[in-house]
């Protein structure tokens, strides 16, 4: 039961929702050819490093699609730091959450922690 009422509260993960441009990286095959489509088309990725029980992930879910949806130019991708942790590490993920912008197969700049503001403004900047 208590499960059943926490998905009352808890909303599905990004990327599965089949109304949002976000790509839900569950494997580090999706990851990578995400990776290789940004650096092939020269477009702005950002990743999103969450986790399914991070509270502030949950919260800024919402206002990332909804960027997704208005930047059609830009590579959305979520990637969950317990199934992909190679990549998290990779990154240099240590907070969650924690936004990575890359441009050109390179970091461009990164925000951490729930600061729609400061990502909506960087994802302005470099797409």
């Amino acid at each position: 039961m208590g499960s059943f009422i926490s998905t009352l509260f808890t909303p599905p993960p990004a990327g599965d929702d089949l109304d949002s441009a976000v790509v839900a990286a569950h494997s580090k095959a999706t990851y990578d050819e995400q990776w290789e489509a940004h650096k092939s088309r020269g477009k702005l990725l950002v990743i999103d490093f969450s986790a399914s029980w991070c509270g502030p992930c949950r919260f800024i879910e919402p206002a990332f699609k909804e960027m997704s949806s208005r930047y059609t130019d830009v590579i959305f991708v979520k990637i969950d730091v317990d199934e992909l942790a190679d990549v998290a590490r990779t990154w240099k993920v240590e907070a969650m959450p924690t936004f990575v912008l890359a441009k050109g197969g390179k970091e461009v700049s990164r925000v951490v922690g729930a600061k729609k503001d400061e990502l909506e403004r960087k994802i302005g900047m470099f797409k």
